[in-house]
């Protein structure tokens, strides 16, 4: 089959098309032929193996040479206890921890898989499993007349927030580069800022934030909360995290790492949303196999608007 491969952490150039062998599925595992998987940040960071945190496992070469987590496609074949599924079948899902979505057919765990809803295309259900997920523990406990902010909104995981605050009554900020505000603003936010003009921890104050790209200090991060408010960063630098992790508590408001739970009970109902037409998938671009280290590149760079697509023939 073909795949994008890379064998060392370093920049778009360093993948490379390659004819590899087709997996097969072990016990509780589900072989998917990939009709679409989405990019997301992570897999940005997996790729350059920065920060730190995305080396997990491989800490000098890649422990998986093919990425991409965020799949949707149909059943080619399941392994030995498989229940859930059978071949035909179409699903999406979130396989961080194989990955393998960057090619043409990719191995899954069951559990990490959901039947794709009939009203969704490939496409547009590959882009729910991680950012979906994100968006929906992230503003979890929001409300009416709440102040939320959600650095890092003109993303994968920030559209879809804005939509599900707005959607709890949230007054809702954005933050992210010149180039998005637009892009935020259509998405739902009631206002939007420039990072590289406006630091958001001197407005506000705020009952809730989401920072996707955490690089502060956990004082500043207080500074802009509201008395009882609650900030998670859900990525960011090492340093900002560990400082998050160690010291949050120390500021007298409610700051820590946003610890994401997978699989399908945490996805679904954003994709439950998307069909009922309450949240909107943003679709940037669609990339052909060929063409990743292009979108890769796109969404690491900071330009995508919303999320990116690989679609594989």
């Amino acid at each position: 089959m073909r795949a994008v491969v890379y064998d060392r952490y370093g920049p778009p150039a360093v993948l490379r098309i390659e004819d590899v062998a087709k997996p097969s599925p072990a016990a509780r595992q589900v072989l998917v032929k990939i009709a679409a998987t989405s990019i997301n940040l992570s897999d940005w960071e997996t790729l350059r193996g920065r920060p730190a945190y995305s080396r997990i496992g491989g800490p000098r070469r890649p422990a998986r040479r093919i990425l991409g987590s965020d799949i949707a496609g149909r059943v080619d074949a399941v392994g030995p206890g498989v229940t859930r599924f059978r071949p035909g079948d179409e699903v999406y899902g979130d396989n961080l921890t194989l990955k393998g979505g960057f090619a043409e057919y990719a191995v899954a765990p069951e559990t990490a898989l959901a039947r794709k809803p009939a009203a969704l295309t490939f496409a547009e259900a590959s882009t729910i499993p991680q950012a979906g997920a994100i968006a929906w523990q992230g503003i979890a406990g929001s409300g009416p007349g709440q102040r939320v902010l959600i650095n890092g909104a003109g993303g994968g995981s920030g559209a879809f927030a804005i939509q599900l605050a707005k959607r709890l009554g949230a007054h809702v900020t954005g933050v992210d580069n010149a180039g998005k505000l637009d892009f935020m603003r259509s998405a739902g936010a009631d206002d939007v800022l420039d990072y590289r003009t406006t630091d958001f921890t001197r407005t506000g104050p705020y009952d809730r934030i989401l920072d996707l790209v955490a690089s502060r200090s956990v004082f500043a991060y207080r500074r802009a909360l509201a008395p009882g408010g609650r900030y998670r960063c859900a990525g960011g630098s090492v340093p900002t995290l560990l400082r998050v992790l160690t010291t949050g508590w120390a500021t007298g408001r409610r700051i820590g790492v946003l610890v994401v739970r997978p699989g399908p009970a945490h996805f679904a109902p954003v994709a439950d949303l998307c069909v009922a037409g309450e949240v909107r998938i943003h679709i940037d671009r669609f990339f052909g196999l060929d063409e990743v280290p292009a979108a890769l590149a796109h969404v690491g760079e900071g330009r995508a608007l919303g999320k990116v697509v690989v679609t594989v023939a």
